[in-house]
C-alpha cells in the first residue's frame, strides 16, 4: 500500500504549545499563564447582535469576500484608527480569523522556491503556512538587545535574488515588541529597492502601550501596493471564538486570494460577520477599556519580574512578556516542564515560536490580577529555589577542587 501522507506535511512538526495545556488539564489546583486569548468576555452589546441574528434567521451564506456593511465597517475603523484607506468593495476580504489570511495570501503569492523571510521568535503558523504554500522559509532570527525589533542590517542580509515576502508580526507574539515608526521607516527603502512583497499581521495593533501608538508599515509612502494587511477581532474586541478576521490590500492580490478562500471556506460564518459590525461600528470603549486592564497586568508582571530579579525587556504590545532563564543553565523546554511539575504553573517555552527563543519563556498577562498574583509567587518560589540549587552545587564543586590540591 502506497503512502497515503504528503511528505510536505509530515515533515512539518505539530505546534510546541499545545502539550504543557495537555498536563495542565490534567493537573489539579494547576495555573496556566499560557494562553493567548483575553480572558474578558465579548462584550454584551455584540454578543447581542451575535443573538438576533440568530432569531432573524440571519443563517445563510454572505458573498465569500463577506457582508457588504462589516467591509465597509472594516474600511472606516482602519481608516480613523491608521490612516489607511482601502475600497470595501474590492480591497477588503473577511477571513475565518487572521489565521486564514495568513495562509492564502502566501498561497496566492507565493510561487515554488520563493523565499518568505520570517522573524522568529513569532507566530507558530507563518513558517508551516510558507512550506505548505510551496515556499521557502528563511528565519530572521531577532535579538533581545534590539527589543526583538526588525532591524534594517538584519533585514540586508537575509534578502537574496530568490527573495519575495517578508513577514512583518508586530505587535508580536510571544516577545510583545513593537515597531515603531522610526524602526518601519528604516526598513521602507530596502523593501522597495529589492522589489519585495510584505504581510503585516498586526492582530495586536489595539493593544499597544507606548505613547505614539500603533502605526502600520502599509500606511507609508511606496508601501501600500505592496503590503498585505492582515487583522482581525480576536485579541481587540475578546472574539476568539467566533473566528473572524481580515485581509487588506490592493485589488490585484486580492483577488486571488479570494478564489482560494471560494473554494476552501466559501465565507466566514455568517452571524458571527454581524456581530463584528457592531463590535467595529460601536466598540471603541470596549477596547479602551481592555487595553488598560491590560496595561495594569503588564506593568505588574514587570515589577514582579524586577524584584525576582528575572531579566526582561519591556513589552509594549500584545499580552505577552518574555522574560530570560539563562541564567539557570536550563533549556526552556526543561524550565518550563519543571516548574509545571513543582509549582503546578504552565507557560510557554520560547522554542516553540523558533529556535531562537531558546533561554526565554512566553507568560500571558491575559489572566486576572489575583491569578497573576498567585502564579507569580509561585514562580518567585521557583526561582529562589533553583538560585539556592545552582548556589550548592558551586558551593560543592569549590570544596572538591579544594580537597583535591
Amino acid at each position: 500500500m502506497r503512502n497515503p501522507l504528503s511528505k510536505v506535511i509530515t515533515e512539518i512538526q505539530p505546534s510546541g504549545i499545545r502539550k504543557f495545556f495537555d498536563i495542565v488539564t490534567e493537573m489539579k489546583d494547576a495555573i496556566s499563564l499560557g494562553v493567548g486569548e483575553p480572558d474578558f468576555d465579548t462584550p454584551w452589546h455584540v454578543r447581542d447582535e451575535g443573538i438576533y441574528s440568530m432569531e432573524e434567521g440571519r443563517t445563510f451564506y454572505t458573498s465569500n469576500a463577506g457582508l457588504k456593511e462589516l467591509k465597509e465597517e472594516i474600511s472606516s475603523y482602519l481608516k480613523r484608527k491608521y490612516g489607511l484607506k482601502y475600497d470595501p468593495k474590492d480591497q477588503i476580504m473577511v477571513t475565518v480569523g487572521g489565521s486564514e489570511a495568513i495562509d492564502i495570501a502566501m498561497r496566492a503569492m507565493l510561487d515554488p522556491g520563493d523565499e518568505v523571510l520570517i522573524p522568529q521568535p513569532s507566530y507558530v503558523s507563518y513558517l508551516p503556512c510558507a512550506k505548505l504554500a510551496g515556499g521557502v522559509p528563511v528565519v530572521i532570527e531577532l535579538k533581545a538587545e534590539n527589543e526583538f525589533r526588525l532591524t534594517r542590517e538584519e533585514l540586508l542580509e537575509a534578502i537574496t535574488p530568490k527573495t519575495k515576502l517578508l513577514v512583518l508580526p508586530f505587535p508580536n507574539n510571544p516577545t510583545g515588541a513593537i515597531m515603531e515608526r522610526k524602526d518601519l521607516e528604516a526598513l521602507v527603502d530596502v523593501i522597495i529597492a529589492n522589489d519585495l512583497y510584505v504581510i503585516t499581521d498586526e492582530i495586536y495593533s489595539e493593544l499597544t502601550y507606548g505613547e505614539d501608538g500603533h502605526v502600520s508599515i502599509a500606511s507609508m509612502p511606496g508601501m501600500w501596493d505592496r503590503t498585505i494587511y492582515i487583522n482581525g477581532l480576536s485579541k481587540s474586541h475578546a472574539m476568539t471564538g467566533w473566528r473572524l478576521g481580515y485581509a487588506c490590500g490592493p485589488d490585484l492580490i486580492l483577488e486571488q486570494m479570494l478564489k482560494i478562500h471560494q473554494f476552501a471556506i466559501m465565507c466566514a460564518p455568517t452571524i458571527s460577520q454581524y456581530a463584528g459590525v457592531e463590535a467595529l461600528k460601536n466598540g471603541d470603549e470596549d477596547v479602551a477599556v481592555m487595553r488598560e486592564a491590560y496595561n495594569e497586568r503588564r506593568r505588574y508582571v514587570l515589577h514582579r519580574f524586577h524584584q525576582m530579579g528575572l531579566e526582561c525587556f519591556e513589552p509594549f504590545g500584545a499580552f505577552y512578556a518574555f522574560p530570560c532563564i539563562k541564567e539557570f543553565g536550563m533549556t526552556s523546554d526543561e524550565f518550563a516542564l519543571r516548574f509545571l511539575q513543582e509549582e503546578k504553573v504552565a507557560v510557554v517555552p520560547g522554542t516553540a515560536f523558533g529556535a531562537c527563543g531558546e533561554g526565554f519563556l512566553r507568560i500571558s498577562y491575559a489572566y486576572s490580577l489575583e491569578e497573576l498574583k498567585k502564579a507569580l509567587g509561585r514562580l518567585e518560589c521557583f526561582v529562589n529555589r533553583l538560585r539556592e540549587e545552582k548556589a550548592e552545587k558551586t558551593d560543592a564543586e569549590a570544596s572538591e577542587k579544594s580537597a583535591c590540591k
